[in-house]
């Protein structure tokens, strides 16, 4: 038996386990693919803390743009230990070697990282690594667990929590390459799995399997959700990919224009206003585009070189001389498991949820540019040594293996179906719903027709099934499973869209276009059962 089980080995669940293993738990971290194929690699601008190296900033400044970006919906006190932790987690990742992009000012430590402007800062406060500062920061988190001897157990698939008395003692998976279901006891759990904006699939800066597998998990094991309606939509990202065009891009000067070379809005608005002003050109038949030519070529290659690199592959076309074409799509959810405030989840003890899948309430109705990379890093520390804490308190008896035998059951009966439908092209309808219906701007007769087709999808379900019998690395098999679990999480997204009959942040509402303050509430809701709580 483990003492801390880690499910998701992206940048949360990397610095979850660093540490837990800094505590002295044993630590083994279990993912569907590999660390270095993370959504943390995607993340291009930058992370928030208030240093203070390219012009005044301070921590009481970026609590209030945290706030104000969120648009009320979260919780103070999270946040002011979020922001206020930034500048010693800086430090931190520094010392483990993260290569920041430095300033020549003749100073030392993090008083010479480079900092830039995203938006809805009211500060240049992203410190960055060019425009691959996720990816810096995951390199460099997971060759420090190779350094520590973390225990990782790659290409396993998260199936379900074993639980007893709401409490959770580890869970199920499937092993990707031979086909078998196995069983970690644990005396803490973990979850760091990652958001469910692939929902939108094929509308969305997200990888296929971000289908949010732990957010469903936690739901079936009887633990809460919340804020489930809010997603964020990027104002940038590649017009026929959906390949993310970073914030950084805006926030180093570049602008967003119309087919008519007007410039429409201000770049550096938050996300939830730049992405609806250009969803409002694009339904006036305008083609909306990011203009970085004035850059140069230099300085487009020693800021942007990523962004460079994706505009001439994916779209071909060369940010130096060319305009981008461009359209917002789904890229974070701001909603989640419900978590206190030690990041425990709301009905299961011993679980804890940390980074996209959790809602610590740190970014409300929107999340403020440059705090994902921020919540990761220091709530994956506090999650970590919270996990540890609890592990060392707890009961070391584990649970017997009757989820085991259930899922293998499961698995078994898809690999032995005879006739099935094909269940691909509901996956593609699901993302075109998502989109047009519970996108950018929303209506409540929309809302109820998503919600109605979902429910058909739900019922037609039982029908569909996979073509690949191959017991080993059957990507048939996974894709279905996550689909199983976008279907699982679809309704809770609409029903709290439907619910909440205001327009705050990234939700937008058609004929409730103002804020109200009887809505400023958190929407949570359990397997059958909702519940509203203030």
């Amino acid at each position: 038996m483990v003492d801390v089980l880690i499910i998701g080995s992206g940048g949360a669940g990397l610095t979850a386990a660093l540490a837990a293993k800094k505590e002295g738990a044993s630590v083994t971290v279990v993912g569907k693919t590999y660390p270095t194929n993370s959504q943390t690699s995607m993340a291009q601008g930058g992370m928030n803390a208030a240093l203070g190296n390219v012009g005044e900033d301070d921590v009481s400044s970026h609590i209030a743009d945290t706030i104000k970006s969120a648009h009320g919906l979260c919780d103070e006190y999270m946040v002011r230990q979020m922001c206020t932790d930034a500048p010693e987690t800086i430090e931190w990742l520094e010392s483990l070697g993260v290569p920041f992009s430095r300033l020549d000012n003749g100073k030392i430590g993090t008083q010479t990282i480079a900092q830039r402007q995203m938006g809805g800062a009211s500060a240049k406060r992203a410190c960055y690594a060019q425009d691959y500062t996720g990816l810096k920061i995951l390199h460099t988190l997971y060759d420090t667990c190779l350094k520590e001897e973390i225990n990782f157990l790659d290409e396993y698939y998260l199936l379900n929590l074993i639980t007893q008395d709401e409490t959770a003692k580890g869970a199920t998976f499937l092993d990707i390459r031979t086909g078998e279901v196995k069983q970690i006891n644990a005396k803490s759990v973990v979850m760091a799995t990652g958001g469910y904006g692939s929902l939108y699939h094929g509308f969305t800066t997200n990888a296929y399997g971000s289908t949010g597998d732990g957010v469903a998990a936690v739901l079936r094991a009887g633990g809460a959700v919340s804020d489930m309606e809010f997603i964020q939509f990027h104002p940038t990202a590649l017009k026929h990919s959906c390949i993310l065009v970073s914030e950084s891009a805006r926030g180093e000067g570049g602008y967003l224009v119309n087919e008519s070379g007007k410039r429409f809005v201000d770049e550096l608005k938050p996300r939830d206003e730049v992405a609806r002003a250009i969803f409002s050109q694009m339904q006036e038949g305008q083609r909306v585009f990011l203009d970085v030519r004035h850059l140069g070529e230099e300085k487009l290659m020693e800021l942007l070189p990523q962004e460079v690199v994706l505009c001439k592959m994916h779209e071909h076309v060369d940010p130096a001389t060319d305009l981008i074409p461009i359209k917002p799509v789904a890229h974070y959810t701001m909603g989640g498991i419900d978590v206190d405030h030690a990041l425990e989840v709301n009905g299961i003890k011993g679980c804890f949820a940390v980074g996209e899948c959790s809602n610590a309430k740190v970014h409300g109705a929107n999340r403020l540019g440059g705090n994902s990379l921020l919540e990761i890093t220091s709530f994956g520390r506090f999650a970590g040594v919270n996990a540890y804490k609890y592990a060392m308190s707890t009961s070391s008896e584990p649970e017997d293996d009757t989820q085991r035998k259930k899922d293998t059951a499961a698995i078994e009966a898809l690999l032995s179906q005879k006739g099935h439908m094909n269940f691909y092209p509901y996956r593609e309808m699901l993302g075109n719903i998502f989109y047009e219906k519970v996108g950018i701007v929303r209506k409540n007769d929309k809302l109820q027709e998503a919600l109605n087709e979902v429910i058909s999808m739900q019922g037609t379900q039982k029908e569909m099934g996979i073509a690949d019998k191959s017991q080993t690395n059957n990507q048939n098999l996974i894709d279905f499973l996550e689909f199983q679990n976008a279907l699982l999480l679809a309704p809770t997204i609409i029903s709290a869209a439907i619910e909440r009959d205001e327009s705050r942040g990234a939700h937008y509402k058609v004929g409730f276009e103002g804020e109200d303050e009887a809505q400023k509430k958190h929407i949570v809701l359990k397997w059958k059962k909702e519940e509203t709580c203030k």
